[in-house]
C-alpha cells in the first residue's frame, strides 16, 4: 500500500488521502473516533462492579463470571494484529464502522442474555468489536493530522484511557443501583448508534488506491499464537499453573503459543519483500520500538496498580463503588489539567522524549507514595497527594509516546503500526494480570495466615484454631470483594455465644484488612519498577526529527496565532 488513499480500488490517485481528507474537519473527525474508542474502553471495566447483581440475574457459577470478565479481553487481544492490516486493505472508516455496528449489537445481545452462556458470547463480540475498531482511529489521525499536531490529538485519547478506568466502576456502581445491571450494557447502545452515523458522514473514507492481498497463513498464525499466550495467562492462576484437563496444562499451552509466535515470524521475515501481515521496517524505526515497549509497560503499570486498589476500597475501606470512584477520579482530574501545558508548543523545545520520562518517572512516583502511604484504617482522601501526582504525570505520557512512535512512520504503515501498538499494550496488561495478581496472592496468603495466628493468640482455645484455620488457603480460593469483606468463610464453631461470634467476625476483617495491606505494598512496587525502566528506555528516544526546526518555527508561530509553513491540515479548518 502507497498510502493513496480516496480512489476507488484500482484507481491511484497521488496523494489521495489528503484531497479525501480536505473534505472533513481533522477535529470533528478526533471526536468521533475517540467518543467510539472511548466506549470500548469504558466496557473494559464496567463490568467488574455489576458481577454480584449478574450473578443474581443469570446464576453464574464462578468459572463463568470469570470469562465474563476474560472473554472481552480475549476476543480483543486476538486480532488487533489483524485487523490493523485489514484497515489498511479495505479502508480504515470500513473498519471502523463495522467494528462499532459489531460492538453495539453485541451490547444488546449481552444486555438481553438470558443465561451466563449468552452473556459471555456476547462479552466475546464485544471484544471483536473493539479490535475491528481500536487500531482505525490511530490509522486515520496519522493520515489527516501532520506529526507536529498528533501530540494533543493523542494526549486526548490518553486523557480518555484515564477516565474510563474511572467512569467505569462509578458509572457501572450508578447503573447497577438505580436500575439494573442490564443497563451497563443498554447504555452504549445510543451511543453505539450515534457514532455510527456520525462515523459514516464525518469521517473520510480513506480506501487503498489499488488492490491488495491478505496474509491468511499469517493472519491465522498471529491468531492462534495470541489465542494461546493470552489464555494462558489470564487462566493460570485459575488453574494453580499446572493442568487445565488430561496432557493439556498452562505452561504447555503457553509455550505452543510461544512457538507459534517464532513460526509467525519466521513466515513474515519470508514475506518482507511482498505484503507482510506484519512490516518489520515498523521496529527499524527506534523511536517506535521503543514507544512500543513504553506503551506496552503503560499498560501493565496502570492494571497492576489499580488491581490492588480496586480491592482496597470496597473490601478494606468500606467503600461503595461510587465513593471509590470519586476519589480515583482525581487522577483523571489532574492529567486534563497537564495534558494541554504537557503538549503544547512549548515542550517542544525541551524534547518530547524528555517530557515524556519526566511523565512517567511523575506517575511512577506518585503510585510509590500510595504503596508507601497506604494503611488498613487511612482515609479515603489519603492517597490523593499520589493520585495527583501521578495524574500530572499521565498527562505527559499518552500524547507524546504516540507522536514519537508514529512521527517517522510513513503513512501507509499506520495500520499495522496501531494494530502492533495495541496489541502489545493488551499483552502488557494480560501480563500484569497474571504476574501481579498471581504476586498478590501469593504474599496474601502469606500475609492473611500471619496476621491471622498473631490475631488468635488473644482467643479462647476453643475458637482460636478454626479462626486460623479460616484464612488458611483464603487467597488461594479466590476472594469475594465487597464492603467489609473478611477474605475468609469465617469458621465459628456451634454454641459460641453470640457476642463473641460479633467479635470474632470484627477481628475477621481486621484481619483480612491488615493483611490484604501487608500484601498490597509490595506487590505495587512492581509495576512501579517496570514503570522505571520504560522512563529509562524513552531517554533513547529521537526527540526530534530531522525537520524539526521548521516544526518548532511553527509551533512559535501558532502560538502568536500564525502559520509559518503550510501544514497537511490547519487547526479547526474545514478538510
Amino acid at each position: 500500500m502507497q498510502g493513496e488513499y480516496g480512489s476507488p480500488p484500482g484507481a491511484p490517485e497521488p496523494n489521495g488521502g489528503r484531497a479525501a481528507a480536505r473534505r472533513f474537519n481533522p477535529w470533528v473527525v478526533m471526536l468521533v473516533l475517540s467518543t467510539g474508542m472511548f466506549m470500548t474502553l469504558l466496557d473494559l471495566t464496567i463490568v467488574n462492579i455489576a458481577i454480584p447483581r449478574i450473578v443474581d440475574g443469570v446464576h453464574a457459577s464462578l468459572d463463568e463470571v470469570l470469562w465474563m470478565l476474560n472473554a472481552y479481553s480475549l476476543g480483543y487481544a486476538v486480532l488487533l494484529i489483524t485487523s490493523g492490516r485489514l484497515g489498511d486493505i479495505v479502508g480504515p472508516r470500513r473498519l471502523f464502522v463495522g467494528g462499532i455496528a459489531l460492538f453495539t449489537a453485541a451490547s444488546a445481545l449481552s444486555g438481553l442474555a438470558p443465561t451466563a452462556g449468552v452473556l459471555i458470547a456476547g462479552r466475546a463480540l464485544q471484544g471483536v468489536g473493539a479490535a475491528l475498531l481500536a487500531p482505525q482511529s490511530m490509522a486515520i489521525l496519522v493520515s489527516i493530522f501532520p506529526p507536529e499536531r498528533r501530540g494533543p490529538v493523542f494526549g486526548v485519547f490518553g486523557m480518555l484511557s484515564g477516565l474510563a478506568v474511572v467512569a467505569g466502576p462509578t458509572l457501572g456502581g450508578l447503573l447497577v443501583t438505580d436500575l439494573s445491571w442490564r443497563w451497563i450494557f443498554f447504555v452504549n447502545l445510543p451511543i453505539g448508534v450515534g457514532v455510527l452515523l456520525a462515523a459514516s458522514r464525518l469521517v473520510p473514507d480513506l480506501r487503498p488506491g489499488r488492490r491488495h492481498r491478505l496474509d491468511l497463513a499469517g493472519m491465522a498464525l498471529v491468531t492462534a499464537a495470541i489465542f494461546c499466550i493470552v489464555y494462558g495467562l489470564i487462566e493460570g492462576q485459575r488453574y494453580d499453573w499446572g493442568t487445565i484437563t488430561g496432557p493439556l496444562s498452562i505452561p504447555l499451552l503457553i509455550a505452543a503459543g510461544v512457538v507459534l509466535l517464532g513460526a509467525f515470524l519466521i513466515h513474515q521475515a519470508r514475506r518482507q519483500g511482498g505484503e507482510p501481515l506484519l512490516t518489520f521496517a515498523l521496529f527499524r524505526d527506534r523511536n517506535f520500538t521503543l514507544m512500543a515497549l513504553v506503551l506496552a509497560a503503560m499498560s501493565f503499570f496502570i492494571l497492576g496498580i489499580y488491581l490492588p486498589l480496586t480491592i482496597y476500597y470496597p473490601s478494606v475501606l468500606g467503600l461503595s463503588a461510587l465513593a471509590a470512584g470519586l476519589v480515583v477520579a482525581v487522577q483523571p482530574g489532574a492529567m486534563f489539567l497537564s495534558t494541554g501545558p504537557a503538549n503544547g508548543p512549548a515542550t517542544t523545545r525541551l524534547g518530547a522524549n524528555r517530557v515524556l520520562t519526566a511523565g512517567l518517572l511523575l506517575f511512577a512516583a506518585g503510585a510509590a507514595y500510595i504503596a508507601w502511604d497506604v494503611q488498613a484504617d487511612s482515609s479515603r482522601w489519603s492517597v490523593v497527594p499520589g493520585l495527583v501526582v501521578g495524574g500530572l504525570g499521565m498527562g505527559c505520557i499518552w500524547g507524546h509516546a504516540f507522536q514519537l512512535a508514529t512521527r517517522d512512520l510513513r503513512v501507509e504503515l499506520a495500520g499495522v503500526a496501531s494494530g502492533t501498538l495495541s496489541t502489545l499494550q493488551e499483552m502488557g496488561a494480560v501480563i500484569a494480570s497474571a504476574s501481579v495478581g498471581a504476586l498478590l496472592q501469593n504474599r496474601l496468603a502469606t500475609s492473611l495466615h500471619a496476621q491471622a495466628v498473631a490475631a488468635a493468640s488473644h482467643l479462647p482455645a476453643h475458637v482460636a484454631g478454626s479462626f486460623v484455620a479460616s484464612f488458611t488457603g483464603a487467597a488461594a480460593s479466590g476472594l469475594q470483594i465487597g464492603a467489609g469483606q473478611s477474605g475468609a468463610a469465617l469458621r465459628i464453631p456451634a454454641g459460641t455465644p453470640p457476642s463473641l461470634a460479633t467479635s470474632l467476625e470484627s477481628l475477621a476483617h481486621s484481619v483480612f484488612a491488615e493483611g490484604f495491606v501487608a500484601a498490597m505494598k509490595p506487590t505495587m512496587l512492581l509495576p512501579v519498577g517496570v514503570l522505571g525502566l520504560a522512563a529509562v528506555a524513552s531517554l533513547f528516544a529521537r526527540g526530534r526529527s530531522r525537520g524539526d526546526r521548521a516544526e518548532l518555527t511553527e509551533a512559535e508561530a501558532d502560538a502568536a496565532g500564525t502559520s509559518a509553513t503550510q501544514p497537511l491540515i490547519r487547526q479547526g479548518e474545514p478538510v
